[in-house]
């Protein structure tokens, strides 16, 4: 099983800041295509990201309305440390079939 790219996560986060900024709006279509566009531009993003970082209350919603819509995207779960410093068990979304570093 491939795992998806570890980008730096400043870095992530400058990226997910910028697709926030170009996609606003609280709505789920803006929530999906953000979470969508995400994906696609960093290989990853985990529910803690989306809703973090790309403002979407409930990333697993959005992710289960874009497979509904015939997006091919897969969930791993990995162990992420919060800022409190405990380790909880998040879903990693990345699209199924493509290869990842």
């Amino acid at each position: 099983m491939s795992t998806p790219p570890n980008n730096h996560p400043l870095d992530r986060a400058g990226i997910m800041a910028s697709i926030l900024a170009a996609m606003p709006g609280t709505d789920s279509f803006s929530q999906r295509q953000r979470i969508l566009t995400a994906i696609q531009k960093m290989g990853s993003v985990t529910t803690f990201e989306g809703s973090r970082y790309l403002d979407c209350y409930d990333p697993r919603a959005r992710v289960h309305e874009l497979r509904r819509a015939g997006s091919r995207i897969k969930t791993v779960m990995r162990a992420e440390r919060t800022e409190s410093g405990n380790l909880h068990r998040v879903g990693v979304y990345v699209l199924d079939g493509v290869a990842h570093a």
